[in-house]
């Protein structure tokens, strides 16, 4: 019985892994997805200030020449953050999985000639390779492997929040914290901003929730939870209208698009993230 379980797992070579982990992390840092285009296009013909106009406009030629060039789209190329679904049928050979992704993030920072900016909290001393990676990692049904790359910079990462509500703040506890956090991250999270919310859990999977939101379309709905859906449609209209606007120089567009997810939580608690992403809304994937 053991040896028939082992012949339907699908074999995956790790040298594979690092090949897909390398070709991502520079492809994210070189190459703005469409959504992110789309709505940085849309946000300029909106935008009322002049001066807010021409920063939109600045940001879409730079990543237009970024993409066509193939140079990274911001000198903070990121921490290398990723998300994988590994299939439970799916057998890794010749090589760890993280040792793998690892490889793959350094190749990708050496030969994408990509900033290193992985450093030891209190000595500062860098790493010089972009490693360690922060790996998030699911079982799931199936045998593929799912690779999300998503390089996250320091300035909007630093603008980011947590806080643990008590329950009887309810929704509108949660929207003023978040209303809270983009007004006090002004200008130094390189607005507009995406806003990734996480509602729930315990403290650390509302982080993991907020930043999973992140990888949602810029601008698409809500599909889940029409409770969410309203939210993020009546904090997008309200983060707006608070004038920071493009570069923090005024405006009627400070983010691009608001996005949450929430899961159960205990009966004392209200658990609430708000991980803010700069215009650089960066991250590529590949299925194995």
């Amino acid at each position: 019985m053991e040896r028939k379980t082992a012949q339907r797992l699908r074999r995956i070579d790790a040298g594979r892994i690092t090949n897909a982990v390398r070709n991502l992390f520079i492809k994210a840092n070189t190459m703005l997805g469409n959504d992110v285009l789309g709505a940085l296009s849309r946000a300029r013909d909106r935008e009322e200030s002049p001066i807010g106009r021409e920063v939109l406009a600045k940001i879409l030629a730079n990543a237009d020449i970024a993409r066509n060039s193939a140079l990274p789209i911001c000198q903070d190329t990121g921490l290398a953050v990723l998300f994988l679904e590994v299939g439970q049928d799916v057998r890794i050979v010749g090589g760890s999985l993280q040792d793998a992704v690892a490889e793959g993030v350094r190749r990708a920072y050496a030969e994408g000639f990509l900033r290193k900016s992985v450093c030891d909290p209190f000595t500062r001393v860098n790493t010089k390779d972009n490693t360690p990676a922060v790996i998030h990692c699911d079982i799931v049904p199936g045998d593929h492997l799912r690779i999300i790359a998503m390089p996250k910079g320091g300035g909007s990462e630093n603008m980011s929040r947590a806080r643990m509500l008590t329950p009887s703040a309810g929704l509108e506890g949660v929207m003023q914290f978040v209303l809270e956090t983009v007004e006090k991250a002004g200008a130094n999270a390189c607005p507009p901003v995406i806003v990734g919310i996480g509602i729930g859990g315990s403290l650390e999977e509302a982080c993991l929730l907020a930043k999973k939101a992140l990888l949602r379309p810029v601008g698409a709905k809500n599909e889940d939870d029409e409770r969410l859906a309203k939210m993020e449609s009546d904090l997008y209209e309200k983060i707006n209208a608070l004038g920071i606007g493009p570069a923090g120089l005024g405006g009627r567009v400070t983010t691009l698009g608001v996005a949450a997810l929430m899961k159960p939580c205990h009966i004392a608690s209200l658990p609430v993230a708000v991980n803010l992403q700069c215009h650089v809304a960066r991250h590529r994937e590949e299925t194995l």
